[in-house]
């Protein structure tokens, strides 16, 4: 059966729980479409993040990749459309890097374009009554590094894999700790997934807005 691929992160910046992970891990062995969603836990560690994506490519062969990572500043599901080629981290990784201003790949384009239905995800997100939206910038953390890395694999050896990230807000019980911060309940963040693997598969092509780099 033909895998769809989510991957959610572990803990960082001293939180004890990633609510993508925790979104992303209840849809494990979910079927939709023919289809079978594969979830991975992956290091919140520049480097060794793209390390277990390849592991996962391999092991799962999917035909498309929505990586989730939480981002406290935002309000609702963000689709990312840009991935950039910077590694420039504001505070450090889970193994105490902080790279600064460095590239993901060496000589590798500028900007990957993302590859799945971001505004057809957003709408069919709206619609279900789930708040999303589009978003133009990653970050330069791990998050914005395993996108990158996710869009330079389909460029280099898998033009058949389709490829996206969600970023989410902070799970309600992380946002206690931050006042004024947004928050929504992992279960509708997983609800939110479901809703854009649906529309993955309804789509069935690369997005026609993107899939191509900025050089």
């Amino acid at each position: 059966m033909p895998t769809i691929l989510l991957t959610g992160f572990e803990p960082f910046g001293g939180e004890t729980v990633n609510p993508s992970w925790e979104a992303v891990r209840r849809l494990d062995g979910w079927e939709c479409r023919g289809h079978r969603v594969a979830a991975r836990l992956m290091p919140c560690v520049f480097g060794a993040a793209l390390d277990a994506l390849e592991r996962a490519v391999a092991e799962t062969g999917p035909v498309a990749l929505l990586a989730v990572g939480q981002a406290q500043s935002r309000a609702e599901l963000s689709l990312e459309r840009v991935a950039v080629n910077l590694d420039d981290a504001r505070i450090p990784d889970n193994a105490g890097n902080r790279p600064a201003d460095v590239p993901v790949v060496a000589g590798g384009p500028a900007a990957y374009f993302a590859s799945l239905p971001v505004k057809a995800i957003a709408a069919a997100l709206r619609g279900a009554g789930i708040p999303a939206g589009l978003s133009h910038s990653a970050g330069s953390f791990v998050c914005n590094h395993l996108f990158y890395g996710a869009c330079h694999l389909r460029a280099v050896r898998r033009p058949d894999l389709r490829v996206g990230f969600l970023h989410i807000p902070l799970a309600p019980e992380q946002a206690v700790r931050h006042p004024g911060a947004p928050s929504m309940a992992v279960g509708q963040v997983t609800a939110g997934l479901r809703v854009a693997v649906e529309t993955i598969l309804a789509t069935g092509e690369d997005s026609h807005e993107a899939a191509g780099t900025l050089e």
